[in-house]
């Protein structure tokens, strides 16, 4: 079913239009000039922001760039950023398949995934945001060295998604089937929080170029 539009949803996000990139692809390749930025980071399908936001206040001197499809939960994660006044926090209202339109080859030097839609049908395995289609285009913006950083709740996802990253040539790091099993480790997303509280396993790994 689709997302009904919020009625003052405009308004909103003009409200923060500072933090969203509305021509995102006039940037491509310039994104950390004339800035006091040391990297660029991108989170693929940043939802509601909580990740966004606790990120870029760990991390200031990085630029954040999240990418998000659906406004009306894009809008709450710029409302958290403005909230925090970060400087380092930019959105895109938009999609994965543009990333290079986006980004300049080697521009990046991380990208997080976290809990995308697994797609779990095998006639849509192509729409998986761990496939070799969308790890190519990765592979193409990231620097030497760059990484990956995937979460997700979805077994099936994380064992279809090990198997692209070495059959794509990646190195895999840090492969954990039950994250925080010992308590609460790194930043979380909100549906990270809900699914801990429920005591669901999240599988991570990290990929490097």
């Amino acid at each position: 079913m689709r997302m009904r539009r919020k009625t003052n949803l405009d308004s909103r996000l003009e409200s923060c239009a500072h933090l969203l990139i509305a021509k995102p692809k006039q940037l491509r390749g310039i994104w950390l000039e004339e800035s006091n930025f040391n990297e660029l980071h991108v989170e693929l399908g940043c939802g509601k922001g909580l990740f966004t936001v606790e990120t870029a206040k760990k991390k200031p001197d990085v630029l954040i760039v999240a990418v998000e499809k659906i406004a009306n939960v894009l809008v709450i994660a710029l409302e958290r950023a403005e909230q925090e006044k970060l400087k380092n926090v930019r959105f895109i209202n938009g999609l994965a398949d543009d990333l290079l339109d986006f980004f300049a080859e080697g521009e990046v030097s991380r990208f997080y995934i976290s809990f995308c839609d697994p797609w779990p049908a095998n006639r849509h395995k192509k729409r998986r945001l761990t496939g070799r289609a969308f790890l190519e285009s990765y592979r193409q913006v990231l620097r030497s060295g760059g990484e990956i950083h995937f979460k997700t709740d979805d077994l099936s996802l994380f064992e279809f998604s090990l198997s692209e990253f070495e059959q794509c040539g990646f190195q895999l790091s840090g492969v954990t089937y039950n994250l925080h099993e010992i308590g609460p480790t790194g930043v979380m997303t909100d549906y990270e929080v809900k699914f801990h509280e429920q005591g669901l396993p999240i599988y991570r790994c990290v990929i490097k170029t």
